[in-house]
């Protein structure tokens, strides 16, 4: 079996900004993946309630990634009235795209490293592979020590190259080094708020939507 990998890369994209379009874009190259699903989130189990509705946050991520052929919407989650777990998503996925079908769950180190907070989350290995981007110099297997014991085991067990990713639907953790953009949605979130530019931090078709439904603005 040698198979290119489906990348997904959930988020609440409260908005959508090039922190996570440049994560997205260095993890399709270096995982060889053939295309990546965004999946913005409706009701996150770790997070706050994101501030605008689900309409808007899928509407400003179709606009961020129209020129990105590789890069797709998928708007599962926001259509669920109930609590959103990556494990109920990855079935739904997997029984869509068969059980031969590579598919490779994209996250931060710092994410990983909460991994046992995670609802079912053993069988998120079951379910795909997780690929980790972290940034130059902060190594996962440096900061691994401090996890519970069973996560530590999932990752030294199960810890592969890239090229593992295409040859097993699921069940590897490979590590990528990715610079990180200082950029988040809480900065361009106060900086709509008090009225700053916004520019250069996510899409011009993104920032002109925000502007245009007045998201992010005091009531």
């Amino acid at each position: 079996m040698n198979k290119k990998a489906i990348g997904i890369l959930g988020g609440t994209y409260d908005p959508i900004h090039f922190g996570h379009l440049r994560l997205a874009e260095e993890m399709l190259e270096l995982a060889n993946l053939q295309q990546i699903r965004f999946i913005p989130t409706g009701t996150p189990p770790h997070r706050d309630t994101p501030q605008v509705s689900a309409q808007h946050r899928s509407a400003m991520v179709q606009l961020a990634i129209a020129d990105q052929p590789a890069f797709v919407l998928d708007g599962r989650e926001v259509n669920r009235t109930t609590l959103c777990y990556t494990v109920d998503t990855l079935r739904e996925l997997r029984a869509e795209l068969g059980e031969a079908q590579p598919l490779c769950l994209l996250m931060g180190g710092d994410a990983f490293l909460q991994l046992h907070t995670w609802h079912e989350w053993e069988q998120l290995f079951e379910l795909a592979h997780i690929v980790v981007g972290y940034r130059p110099g902060f190594t996962l297997e440096e900061r691994i020590h401090s996890a519970p014991e069973q996560l530590q085991r999932h990752y030294k067990q199960r810890l592969c190259a890239v090229a593992a990713l295409s040859q097993q639907p699921s069940g590897g953790v490979v590590e990528l080094a990715i610079p990180k953009l200082e950029i988040s949605a809480t900065l361009i979130r106060s900086r709509v708020e008090e009225n700053r530019s916004i520019r250069y931090l996510l899409p011009n078709a993104v920032a002109d939507y925000i502007h245009q439904h007045h998201l992010y603005t005091p009531c």
